[in-house]
């Protein structure tokens, strides 16, 4: 791999998506999003392409089969999955890119490319980790996308995941917006090409 991936992970509800968003604003020249794709309804605002990309379950399937995917799982209920294309076909764009995926997904990135190829350079692995599981259902219900049914499910899945923050390159425990940014920003600005 000739670029840096960055991998922001952790549970559902922690923020990384507003904190991928704003790092991906604040370094457009030389970071760039690898878009991955799932089965999930597009949320208020999303868009094809550009958030996710969104694909019925009959597509999903077919790029499966054909091996088009570097990682999928299943996760509540929706396939989630990174294309090989998609980190393919941004290398030559940019030095960095940056992977906004569920701690399964992560896991498996980080065995293909090595248990120790964070410290490397080529793969920086980075957990956000709320600050309690009773924030982390504040947060859940605020955002206001899910059922109980879904959030309750969403937060029995955060606990297994917050085992895995030992495997990853860094860990952030989730204070607010502005620090965790500053956080990941630093990472960012200490590892990239």
């Amino acid at each position: 791999m000739n670029c840096n991936l960055f991998i922001i992970s952790g549970p559902a509800g922690v923020g990384k998506t507003t904190l991928c968003d704003r790092l991906l604003s604040d370094h457009q020249s030389d970071l760039k999003r690898v878009i991955t794709a799932t089965t999930r309804n597009p949320r208020v605002g999303e868009e094809d392409g550009k958030d996710y990309y969104f694909l019925d379950r009959q597509e999903f399937e077919r790029k499966k089969r054909q091996n088009e995917f570097l990682e999928n799982e299943r996760i509540h209920g929706h396939e989630y999955g990174v294309l090989r294309e998609a980190i393919q076909g941004t290398l030559s764009d940019v030095p960095n890119l940056l992977l906004n995926i569920d701690v399964k997904g992560a896991r498996t990135i980080q065995k293909a490319f090595g248990e120790h190829s964070g410290h490397s350079g080529n793969l920086v692995s980075i957990f956000i980790s709320p600050e309690s599981i009773e924030v982390l259902e504040e947060r859940l219900r605020n955002r206001g996308t899910d059922s109980v049914s879904e959030i309750e499910r969403r937060l029995q899945t955060a606990k297994q995941e917050l085992l895995a923050a030992q495997f990853f390159s860094y860990e952030i425990r989730s204070e607010d917006r502005e620090k965790d940014y500053c956080r990941i920003r630093q990472i960012y600005l200490e590892n990239r090409k």
